[in-house]
């Protein structure tokens, strides 16, 4: 087959750009290796940040809905953490996670970071859409990484990992693309209600927004010293509506003494620069002036216990 010919007269890929008359509503499934840039994609799809994002493998633990409504359509966008080996029940739930979003939807996007070969991971996750019955777009992310060389090289490599619908390259860093993107999923959706309140944005609970905001805080610092190992959860959430303040309270979970002190930091300054860094996120999150009060707990070898992994909302206890 002639890749550039087809993609020449079919820039988006097989079903092209051609909307109806009526509206359209549906699920699409955002899906590939971790730190492929699905959350960099929801956020910029939305416009704001919705998912957190870092460069750590599993940042994303939840597998939760962000709402996208238009005047001619409604997206469901159903972000999943990455498809990987897993190591501990941890990563067995987050799999378990992002394989089951794949049914009942409309649309599967596999993202396939273009700056990366094309390795055994893709071709693994590209194994489990075979058995899915919906529409599937080949997504190239991060192409600002790229020259158009090396794109075109990667895009004829990621190709052939299954049977597309449609196809698209972008980079929801620089939201080049992504206007795009969302055309040709629209394209793919069938006529239908809308399935959210117009003012929906997000299927999850604020509380657990603030928990991942806070846990971004700590990926970003730490970076391999201890990320796998957070876990947080929100305790309080309250509105002092006279001082026009929401009380958050949360605790940061470890699973070793060792990883405590690491994130109290010496005289509590690491803990102290998460809280300021959190903070900044959640004010323009919740729209008010926040009093953060953040603690730090051990408990040990939680990712490991099924039941603890649930409590936190990760995997499929999200």
């Amino acid at each position: 087959m002639d890749l550039d010919a087809f993609f020449a007269e079919n820039p988006m890929g097989g079903n092209g750009m051609t909307k109806s008359e009526g509206f359209r509503s549906g699920f699409v499934t955002l899906v590939g290796r971790p730190n492929a840039g699905k959350s960099t994609l929801l956020n910029a799809i939305m416009g704001k940040k919705i998912a957190i994002t870092s460069n750590t493998a599993q940042t994303t633990r939840h597998r939760f809905r962000a709402v996208l409504n238009q005047d001619s359509f409604q997206l469901i966008i159903v972000d999943t953490p990455g498809i990987h080996k897993p190591h501990d029940v941890l990563g067995e739930e987050l799999n378990t996670s992002a394989l089951k979003a794949l049914s009942d939807v409309d649309v599967v996007a596999m993202l396939v970071d273009a700056s990366q070969p094309v390795g055994t991971g893709d071709k693994w996750v590209a194994q489990q859409l075979t058995k899915v019955k919906a529409k599937k777009i080949l997504v190239l992310s991060k192409s600002d990484l790229v020259d158009d060389d090396q794109l075109s090289k990667q895009r004829d490599a990621a190709w052939d990992l299954g049977s597309w619908d449609g196809y698209a390259a972008l980079s929801a860093q620089e939201h080049k693309g992504v206007d795009q993107f969302v055309d040709a999923v629209v394209s793919l959706l069938p006529e239908g209600p809308a399935w959210f309140p117009q003012d929906m944005d997000t299927d999850q609970p604020i509380e657990v927004i603030v928990a991942e905001f806070i846990r971004e805080k700590i990926l970003r610092s730490f970076h391999d010293e201890v990320p796998h190992a957070i876990g947080v959860a929100v305790n309080e959430l309250s509105y002092d509506k006279k001082r026009d303040l929401h009380y958050v309270e949360a605790v940061i979970y470890v699973e070793r003494d060792s990883q405590k002190g690491i994130i109290i930091g010496k005289g509590g300054s690491a803990i102290k620069r998460i809280g300021t860094e959190a903070r900044a996120d959640l004010e323009q999150l919740l729209g008010t002036r926040v009093f953060l009060d953040l603690k730090v707990k051990v408990r040990k070898n939680w990712r490991r216990d099924a039941t603890q992994i649930r409590r936190f909302g990760y995997g499929e206890g999200a």
